[in-house]
Protein backbone atom coordinates (compact mmCIF):
# COMPACT_ATOMS: atom_id res chain seq x y z
CA UNK A 1 0.00 0.00 0.00
CA UNK A 2 1.18 3.53 -0.74
CA UNK A 3 2.37 5.63 2.17
CA UNK A 4 -0.30 7.90 3.62
CA UNK A 5 -3.21 5.84 2.25
CA UNK A 6 -5.62 3.27 3.61
CA UNK A 7 -8.15 1.75 1.24
CA UNK A 8 -11.34 -0.29 1.51
CA UNK A 9 -13.62 -1.24 -1.37
CA UNK A 10 -17.33 -1.35 -0.62
CA UNK A 11 -19.90 -2.73 -3.03
CA UNK A 12 -23.13 -0.83 -2.49
CA UNK A 13 -25.11 -3.05 -4.85
CA UNK A 14 -24.83 -6.52 -6.32
CA UNK A 15 -24.58 -5.44 -9.95
CA UNK A 16 -21.61 -3.63 -11.40
CA UNK A 17 -22.34 -1.27 -14.29
CA UNK A 18 -18.72 -0.18 -14.59
CA UNK A 19 -19.04 3.14 -12.76
CA UNK A 20 -16.29 3.74 -10.23
CA UNK A 21 -16.78 6.06 -7.28
CA UNK A 22 -13.85 6.95 -5.05
CA UNK A 23 -14.40 8.62 -1.71
CA UNK A 24 -11.33 10.42 -0.39
CA UNK A 25 -11.41 11.26 3.31
CA UNK A 26 -9.09 12.03 6.17
CA UNK A 27 -9.04 9.43 8.95
CA UNK A 28 -12.13 9.69 11.17
CA UNK A 29 -13.84 12.23 8.90
CA UNK A 30 -17.28 12.81 10.47
CA UNK A 31 -18.84 13.29 7.03
CA UNK A 32 -17.60 9.99 5.54
CA UNK A 33 -20.64 7.98 6.74
CA UNK A 34 -22.96 10.77 5.58
CA UNK A 35 -21.56 10.89 2.04
CA UNK A 36 -21.48 7.07 1.80
CA UNK A 37 -25.17 6.93 2.72
CA UNK A 38 -26.00 9.71 0.24
CA UNK A 39 -24.07 7.96 -2.53
CA UNK A 40 -26.06 4.78 -1.83
CA UNK A 41 -29.33 6.75 -2.03
CA UNK A 42 -28.23 8.58 -5.18
CA UNK A 43 -27.36 5.29 -6.89
CA UNK A 44 -30.92 4.09 -6.28
CA UNK A 45 -29.98 0.42 -6.61
CA UNK A 46 -27.68 0.86 -9.61
CA UNK A 47 -24.35 -0.90 -9.40
CA UNK A 48 -21.05 0.83 -8.81
CA UNK A 49 -17.70 0.07 -7.26
CA UNK A 50 -17.26 2.43 -4.33
CA UNK A 51 -13.80 2.73 -2.85
CA UNK A 52 -13.04 4.57 0.37
CA UNK A 53 -9.49 5.88 0.60
CA UNK A 54 -8.27 7.49 3.81
CA UNK A 55 -5.65 10.11 3.01
CA UNK A 56 -3.25 10.87 5.82
CA UNK A 57 -0.71 13.27 4.29
CA UNK A 58 -0.56 16.26 1.98
CA UNK A 59 1.51 14.49 -0.69
CA UNK A 60 -1.19 11.81 -1.06
CA UNK A 61 -3.87 14.52 -1.22
CA UNK A 62 -1.98 16.20 -4.06
CA UNK A 63 -1.47 12.91 -5.91
CA UNK A 64 -5.15 11.89 -5.63
CA UNK A 65 -6.71 15.32 -6.23
CA UNK A 66 -8.27 15.65 -2.79
CA UNK A 67 -9.37 19.24 -2.13
CA UNK A 68 -10.81 18.59 1.31
CA UNK A 69 -12.57 15.80 3.12
CA UNK A 70 -14.70 14.26 1.81
CA UNK A 71 -13.88 14.45 -1.89
CA UNK A 72 -16.01 12.35 -4.25
CA UNK A 73 -14.51 11.19 -7.54
CA UNK A 74 -16.71 9.65 -10.22
CA UNK A 75 -14.65 7.70 -12.71
CA UNK A 76 -11.61 9.64 -11.49
CA UNK A 77 -13.09 13.13 -11.78
CA UNK A 78 -14.38 15.45 -9.05
CA UNK A 79 -17.75 16.69 -10.37
CA UNK A 80 -17.89 19.27 -7.56
CA UNK A 81 -14.41 20.68 -8.16
CA UNK A 82 -13.81 24.36 -7.74
CA UNK A 83 -11.31 25.59 -10.36
CA UNK A 84 -7.98 26.41 -8.78
CA UNK A 85 -8.73 24.71 -5.45
CA UNK A 86 -5.54 23.43 -3.84
CA UNK A 87 -5.07 19.94 -2.48
CA UNK A 88 -6.00 19.87 1.18
CA UNK A 89 -6.61 17.67 4.22
CA UNK A 90 -9.09 20.22 5.60
CA UNK A 91 -12.84 19.76 5.94
CA UNK A 92 -14.71 20.37 2.72
CA UNK A 93 -18.11 22.01 2.51
CA UNK A 94 -20.64 21.68 -0.29
CA UNK A 95 -23.45 24.06 -1.21
CA UNK A 96 -26.76 22.22 -1.40
CA UNK A 97 -29.67 23.08 -3.68
CA UNK A 98 -30.87 25.50 -0.99
CA UNK A 99 -27.36 27.11 -0.97
CA UNK A 100 -26.68 26.05 2.63
CA UNK A 101 -23.23 24.65 3.40
CA UNK A 102 -23.10 20.95 4.27
CA UNK A 103 -20.28 18.48 4.91
CA UNK A 104 -21.28 16.26 1.97
CA UNK A 105 -22.91 16.72 -1.44
CA UNK A 106 -26.70 16.46 -1.35
CA UNK A 107 -28.42 13.37 -2.74
CA UNK A 108 -29.86 15.55 -5.53
CA UNK A 109 -26.41 16.90 -6.49
CA UNK A 110 -24.93 13.39 -6.42
CA UNK A 111 -27.74 12.12 -8.66
CA UNK A 112 -27.07 14.94 -11.14
CA UNK A 113 -23.35 14.12 -11.12
CA UNK A 114 -24.02 10.39 -11.59
CA UNK A 115 -26.52 11.01 -14.39
CA UNK A 116 -24.16 13.44 -16.09
CA UNK A 117 -21.47 10.77 -16.07
CA UNK A 118 -23.78 8.16 -17.55
CA UNK A 119 -25.33 10.48 -20.14
CA UNK A 120 -21.98 11.73 -21.40
CA UNK A 121 -20.47 8.26 -21.42
CA UNK A 122 -17.42 9.83 -19.81
CA UNK A 123 -16.42 11.82 -16.76
CA UNK A 124 -18.81 14.46 -15.51
CA UNK A 125 -17.68 18.04 -15.17
CA UNK A 126 -19.12 20.75 -12.99
CA UNK A 127 -22.20 22.45 -14.40
CA UNK A 128 -22.09 26.20 -14.83
CA UNK A 129 -25.07 26.68 -12.54
CA UNK A 130 -24.63 23.42 -10.63
CA UNK A 131 -23.49 22.67 -7.12
CA UNK A 132 -20.51 24.45 -5.68
CA UNK A 133 -17.96 23.34 -3.16
CA UNK A 134 -16.10 25.41 -0.61
CA UNK A 135 -13.30 24.50 1.79
CA UNK A 136 -13.25 25.51 5.42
Amino acid sequence: MLEGLASATVSLTREDDGMRITLLTVPDCPNAPVVRERIDRALGGRGADVELIEVADHEAAVRLGMTGSPTVLIDGTDPFAVPGAAASLSCRLYRGPDRRAEGAPSVADLRRALCGTEAAGERAGPAAAGPSSVRS
